[in-house]
């Protein structure tokens, strides 16, 4: 039976994996691309959470703005997933055994089970406080959770490059 160290090393071998470890333009292009979508990801979900708050953009309906941003979102989180794989192929060992990679992995996982218990049953009673209806406890308390979660998500992001194969943190 395959271990998951022996797994994370089949995929540090493959021909991408390979790829993104030795070319010198390959992994600094694709990080680059990783961080100009997890911006737009962030800063997508952030316009929709301090609207939630009502810090922001008070005067559009909720249901409105939400629907005009989350597209930007969801391409935006397509293009960071499919890069951080192609980074991932690189060192998925070192990666891994990373505190801040794991813990990135575990607020993404934490703002989208928060983003789904908002999708499923707060945003369902979006029509009785979309416009002028102050927004519901719960949604607030959802908001506010996200921007948690994806700014830390933020921090671990950038203290992996700083952490993978060095000691610290690992």
């Amino acid at each position: 039976m395959l271990s998951l160290h022996d797994f994370f090393k089949a995929i540090e071998a493959t021909p991408v994996g390979v790829f993104m470890r030795e070319n010198v333009v390959a992994f600094p292009l694709v990080e680059s691309l990783h961080v100009l979508a997890l911006t737009f990801v962030v800063g997508s979900v952030g316009m929709v959470d301090l609207r939630l708050l009502g810090l922001s953009a008070r005067n559009h309906s909720v249901s409105k703005f939400s629907n005009e941003i989350v597209p930007i979102t969801w391409f935006s989180f397509a293009v960071a997933a499919m890069t951080g794989t192609l980074l991932f192929t690189s060192k998925a060992v070192d990666y891994t055994h990373n505190f801040f990679f794991v813990g990135k992995m575990i607020l993404m996982a934490l703002a989208g089970l928060n983003m789904a218990l908002f999708e499923f049953f707060i945003f369902k009673g979006v029509k009785n406080w979309d416009i002028d209806t102050p927004t519901p406890l719960a949604a607030k308390v959802a908001a506010s959770l996200s921007l948690c979660f994806w700014l830390g998500v933020i921090v671990f992001g950038r203290w992996i490059g700083f952490t993978v194969g060095g000691n610290f943190g690992n």
